[in-house]
């Protein structure tokens, strides 16, 4: 019997999304909460013994040259030795280019599956490094929880947060993050936050807590996250983007009168545009492995 193994990859919302400063080598400071969220990619794991990393997907285009994926299990190999490969299937179903960490996401459960699959254990701080050498978010996604998030992403805290329901619209168009962070006109200097002052507000104001300092760039560069943030206003939701966007997100209230469904909430949604619910969820699905 082959060993496989089909597991999830969960998407997140930044709550808010503070630039705090600029390091010396370019990279930005910024202060953030990260929260995951039950819109999830799935991924499948086949054991192969000839050491071969291949990978497939639903999608109809060609696999891009750096796929994180493929990348996340050859550093794997490296790191530990093993002669063992992996047949890697994606069912992609987060959008790309929308400031959720898709594809940190998969590269992180790419790294704690095939750890299991392969029968082998990076420590905790080599595998936290070799996961921040794929990216500034693939860290979170193998940190199991809701995280308070600092220097350039890889300084993790975890954080409570209340169960609750969003609403996500991702335009069709999507951005480029380097375009953003380059901008002359991004506000790099916002006052430093602290987590106790985020915790103490009430479980109604906690998800509008500060605001996203790329989002004013963001919405020049794209004008289809202003109208996704139309959407949300449209009904009486307080919206905000995503990361680097262009996906943008609103709590929904307790009492939201409205039909929790895509075509009653947002008629004439354009087309290529994707609206659902999520709900946060309390842990990663992979949180232990």
């Amino acid at each position: 019997m082959k060993a496989l193994y089909d597991v999830l990859a969960p998407a997140k919302l930044n709550l808010f999304l503070h630039i705090t400063g600029r390091r010396a080598d370019g990279y930005h400071l910024l202060q953030s909460v990260f929260m995951l969220i039950d819109w999830c990619d799935r991924l499948h794991f086949e054991l192969r013994s000839d050491g071969i990393i291949s990978r497939s997907d639903t999608s109809a285009q060609p696999l891009p040259a750096d796929d994180l994926c493929v990348r996340a299990a050859r550093a794997l190999q490296a790191a530990t030795g093993t002669r063992l490969g992996a047949h890697i299937h994606l069912e992609k179903h987060i959008p790309a280019q929308a400031g959720m960490g898709g594809g940190s996401s998969d590269a992180a459960s790419c790294l704690l599956a095939l750890q299991r699959l392969w029968g082998v254990r990076l420590p905790a701080g080599e595998l936290g490094a070799l996961a921040l050498s794929l990216g500034a978010d693939v860290p979170f996604f193998l940190f199991g929880s809701h995280a308070w998030v600092e220097g350039v992403g890889e300084q993790l805290s975890p954080i409570a947060l209340p169960a609750a329901r969003f609403w996500v619209i991702k335009p069709a168009s999507g951005l480029s993050t380097p375009s953003i962070f380059g901008s002359s006109s991004l506000k790099r200097d916002s006052e430093a936050a602290t987590m106790i002052g985020f915790a103490a507000h009430s479980s109604d104001q906690i998800f509008k807590f500060g605001r996203n300092d790329l989002q004013p760039v963001a919405q020049q560069l794209c004008p289809d996250i202003s109208q996704a943030l139309e959407c949300l206003s449209a009904q009486g939701l307080q919206g905000r983007m995503s990361g680097s966007g262009s996906a943008v997100f609103a709590c929904i209230p307790a009492d939201f009168s409205a039909v929790i469904e895509t075509n009653a909430c947002f008629p004439g949604l354009p087309d290529q545009w994707q609206a659902r619910p999520c709900s946060n969820l309390e842990k990663h699905p992979l949180a232990g492995w």
